[in-house]
Parts: C-alpha cells; sequence; structure tokens
C-alpha cells in the first residue's frame, strides 16, 4: 500500500467495492447518490460479513475517500453522487480492479471463488487468468505502492489457498474465513469519525447562518420570536 494513502476500515472498503460493482452492472444508475451506496454497503447477497452501516457512517467513509481522490463527488447535480477513481490512483488495470471488488466486497476467496464472483465485472478466460493478475498485484514495489493482494497460507483441511485484499492492512495468514455474520453498527475508522466531525461541524455552520437570516428577517418584519 502506497505510504500517500491511508489504510481503509472495512466500511470504506465496502464503499470502494460497491462502486465498482455498480458502475459495471447498474450503469444507468452510476454515479451512485448516497442512498444508492447505503444501500450497496447493507445488502445482504454477495456480500461478506454482512454490515448494517447508517447514512452518517457511509457519508463520513465517502468523506475520507475523497482526500485520496479514491471516490470523486458529481458536480452539477441535485443530489450529490459518487464514483470511485481506483485504477487511476492504484494504478491497475480493469481487470484488477474487478478482483480487488470482489476481495472488498466478500473477504477471503479462492482464484476460482474469484472467477465466479468477478464474472459480472469482467469474464476471466481462465482461473489461470485470474491468477495471472493476482500474481502481478502481490509483487508490487515499493515504487509502485506495495502489494495489494496477498495469498494467504492454506489451513488444514483446506484444499486451495484464498487470496486477500491488503487495502487495509497486509492480513495475517490465518485471517478468517468469512462467517456471513451481520456486524452492526459497521466498524468506523479514526478517519471516518474525523470526516463525521467536519460534516457535523459543516452542519452546524450553516444551521446557525440559517438561525442569523431568521432573527434579522423577523426584525425586519416586526414579527415576535
Amino acid at each position: 500500500m502506497s505510504t500517500s494513502l491511508p489504510l481503509l476500515s472495512l466500511l470504506e472498503a465496502r464503499v470502494l467495492g460497491v462502486l465498482v460493482e455498480k458502475e459495471r452492472t447498474v450503469a444507468d444508475t452510476y454515479p451512485l447518490s448516497l442512498n444508492a451506496l447505503v444501500a450497496g454497503c447493507n445488502q445482504k447477497s454477495n456480500r461478506d460479513p454482512v454490515i448494517e452501516a447508517t447514512e452518517a457512517e457511509v457519508q463520513a467513509a465517502v468523506d475520507a475517500l475523497r482526500a485520496p481522490t479514491l471516490v470523486i463527488e458529481s458536480s452539477g447535480a441535485r443530489v450529490a453522487r459518487y464514483s470511485h477513481n481506483v485504477g487511476r490512483v492504484l494504478h491497475i488495470p480493469d481487470q484488477a480492479v474487478a478482483l480487488l471488488a470482489v476481495l472488498m466486497l466478500r473477504g477471503a476467496q479462492t482464484s476460482a471463488e474469484l472467477r465466479t464472483g468477478s464474472e459480472r465485472l469482467h469474464r476471466f478466460a481462465d482461473i489461470s487468468s485470474v491468477e495471472a493478475f493476482l500474481e502481478e498485484l502481490s509483487v508490487r514495489s515499493a515504487e509502485q505502492g506495495g502489494a495489494l493482494v496477498k495469498k494467504l497460507a492454506r489451513r488444514p483441511g483446506e484444499r486451495e489457498a484464498r487470496w486477500m485484499h491488503c487495502l487495509s492492512g497486509v492480513p495475517a495468514d490465518g485471517a478468517a474465513a468469512p462467517t456471513s455474520e451481520v456486524l452492526g453498527p459497521a466498524e468506523v475508522s479514526v478517519a471516518e469519525i474525523a470526516a463525521l466531525k467536519a460534516h457535523v461541524g459543516r452542519l452546524e455552520s450553516e444551521v446557525a447562518q440559517l438561525r442569523d437570516r431568521f432573527e434579522r428577517l423577523t426584525r425586519e418584519l416586526g414579527v415576535s420570536g
């Protein structure tokens, strides 16, 4: 992971994964509104773990991701809409973006599971092509930003090794397999908390300005408060 990019929390990684997924599966509604992004994060299918993030938590995650330009807000729309910038920021091709998205949405996966899980995002010819992209992502130099995925050691009883993304830090070999448990509320990182505080601060400032305008208007109209 490049030193210029922060490590992602579970929710931040989920937001990026959702944006990549929806860009390729529901292109007519992409970029996504905040409501659509919340629904995608809390989706029950093709998610592991399942989470229950609030609108405020997702907004905080989006704000944190905008700083390194991993997420971009569209301008000129009545409702704010968000798109990802993963490929450009990480300097990786679309095929690799698709694989990272599946890992962010569903946790550690084998090459075969990744080929199946990414079919709607990119159709790989065979498992060997999936593994070729994974290998490239795992051996990136420090100048390239470091490894983006890691191949986990096989545990007793497993026939195939699983892969996991490194966007939230390098996973341990004993990283737990997907559990399908519901996490709620979603984990919130320090960056998300800071972004949420900044968002609340902006709202408080806007409320204060509106209150001043209201009081000034009532004085001009001679209306009692």
